[in-house]
């Protein structure tokens, strides 16, 4: 539970580092899901000649590293593992992650205890979520952009949400599932609150505008494996590069207000905590699968939805 003078350091500066969030065990199951889905990801890649055959024993990195030294561009290795869908092009065989162990992360009850301190106990998932596996940036393809797997762009999360969620009630969780380092890219945040959406760009990301960058008030904040940087939705952030040999792995979990709009309504929110009504509450991760699978079709078949609401053409962006 945070203190009374952590909620009001939150108030104060936006963000809140919080060690020790989430146990060991609930990490742990994190990683064997992922390492399985990895195994049959790599199967896969190899049996389609992307990938060389994996020699027994190999781990979820010694993998990871192989896709990184043989894909050049023939495969998506992100996307099959990340919990949402992507900004566009978006097909009925797009590949994202459901599972339980992830699932139970998201409903994971000291997270929420934690959550409905700073927003109360009628709580949403918010599908605005991203698992972020960051590789050396030393291996990176110049071509790749994606701020989940590069160094992040200044922004704010209202900043990437569309305008019907401008009033609403929310925060992330970016949630450490391996040390995150200044050397290994951990997030970095402008002290003390911003109480305005700043305009952002559509630069290489989407990102604040040159001329609000809020450079001279960045922060690093490195967090432990099950600990978390918890933010308000108007807190300017931003990520370091991953210059260390290994990669960094943590998720950005958001959590609103329920009965807010989520800023994506196209894509599936889901009741994590309801205090007034507990059985409106989701327990099951298959129903959390097929709402998003839904989601996956009727977006595969309809006009493109934007996620983001800015463009190139305002001044500031000259």
């Amino acid at each position: 539970m945070l203190s009374s003078e952590q909620l009001e350091r939150f108030k104060s500066d936006g963000y809140l580092v919080v060690e020790n969030l989430v146990d060991e065990s609930t990490l742990n199951a994190v990683r064997r899901e992922y390492s399985d889905l990895m195994d049959g990801l790599y199967a896969g890649w190899h049996k389609q000649g992307f990938v060389p055959k994996a020699p027994e024993g190999l781990s979820f990195w010694d993998k990871l590293d192989q896709c990184y030294q043989h894909y050049q561009g023939k495969f998506d290795w992100y996307q099959p593992m990340d919990i949402s869908l992507p900004g566009d092009d978006i097909t009925e065989d797009t590949p994202m992650h459901f599972g339980p162990a992830v699932f139970g992360l998201a409903r994971n009850q000291h997270i929420l205890d934690t959550v409905e301190q700073l927003i109360g106990p009628e709580i949403t998932s918010n599908p605005i979520q991203h698992i972020r596996i960051k590789p050396p940036q030393r291996a990176v393809p110049e071509e790749e952009i994606r701020a989940h797997i590069v160094a992040t762009d200044w922004h704010q999360d209202q900043g990437v949400t569309l305008e019907e969620a401008d009033n609403t009630e929310f925060v992330t969780v970016w949630l450490a599932i391996t040390d995150a380092t200044i050397e290994n890219g951990c997030l970095q945040v402008a002290s003390g609150c911003t109480n305005e959406l700043l305009p952002h760009c559509t630069k290489i990301q989407t990102g604040i505008a040159d001329a609000y960058l809020p450079t001279d008030r960045a922060l690093p904040t490195p967090v432990k494996a099950g600990g978390a940087v918890i933010f308000h939705p108007l807190t300017p952030h931003a990520s370091l590069e991953n210059k260390s040999d290994d990669y960094r792995w943590s998720f950005d979990l958001r959590y609103n207000v329920t009965g807010q709009p989520t800023g994506r309504s196209h894509f599936p929110e889901f009741i994590a905590r309801s205090k007034s009504n507990p059985g409106l509450e989701l327990h099951d991760w298959k129903v959390w699968k097929q709402m998003w699978e839904m989601a996956r079709t009727q977006s595969a078949n309809a006009a493109h939805i934007p996620q983001h609401r800015w463009g190139n053409d305002a001044p500031y962006c000259a």
